[in-house]
């Protein structure tokens, strides 16, 4: 009927495999003009991706007592291995959504219980991180289509909408409403054009 279906994340992100979860992050660089030599050695974020993909699969899927015991002593040592060569952190519980995109190399930091949605980039030294007090200590929640610039901090329990654009150098505690472009420390509103020209 032409209307909008939203599906929920989890549901989502399920209804792919690991495979097809990196193979839509490899389409992602190749969107970028990349080719697939480039990609594969000398692009230090698809290397974090895919080493994060092979980790959250193992995390949620593998149960049984030794092998998890097994893959997740390789798997931390691989994990160690790419951060220090690409400066990129991404917990194997971190709950990222297809189609992902790190521009650059370094400075990049999730926090064990992040969550992202489809269709997202981030720059260089990017920060998801926990914040707050009480009730209101938390990690984000970050939708679907959500560029975050470089050099920026996004913070707190809070939820980031749909096709959000987080401008350089800011620094994001509050949730932030579907469409918006934010910039600044605090991050303020500053229009609703969104992440459409940079995704």
């Amino acid at each position: 009927n032409g209307g909008l279906v939203f599906i929920n994340f989890e549901q989502a992100k399920n209804t792919m495999t690991t495979f097809q979860l990196i193979q839509s992050d490899y389409k992602k660089y190749r969107k970028y003009g990349a080719n697939f030599f480039v990609i594969l050695f000398f692009t230090q974020g698809f290397w974090a991706i895919f080493q994060y993909r092979i980790a959250h699969f193992v995390y949620k899927k593998v149960t049984l007592q030794p092998f998890r015991i097994l893959f997740k002593g390789w798997l931390f040592f691989w994990q160690k291995g790419i951060e220090i060569m690409t400066g990129i952190s991404i917990p194997a519980s971190a709950k990222i959504g297809h189609s992902f995109y790190i521009g650059h190399f370094g400075g990049i930091i999730f926090n064990k219980d992040t969550v992202i949605g489809d269709n997202c980039n981030i720059a260089q030294n990017v920060t998801i991180g926990i914040s707050g007090q009480g009730d209101k200590r938390g990690v984000p929640v970050i939708g679907n289509h959500v560029y975050i610039a470089a050099n920026s901090v996004v913070a707190g329990k809070i939820n980031i909408g749909d096709h959000v654009l987080i401008g350089a150098c800011s620094l994001v505690t509050s949730d932030v409403e579907a469409n918006a472009t934010v910039v600044g420390v605090p991050a303020q509103v500053i229009s609703q054009k969104g992440s459409k020209d940079y995704i």
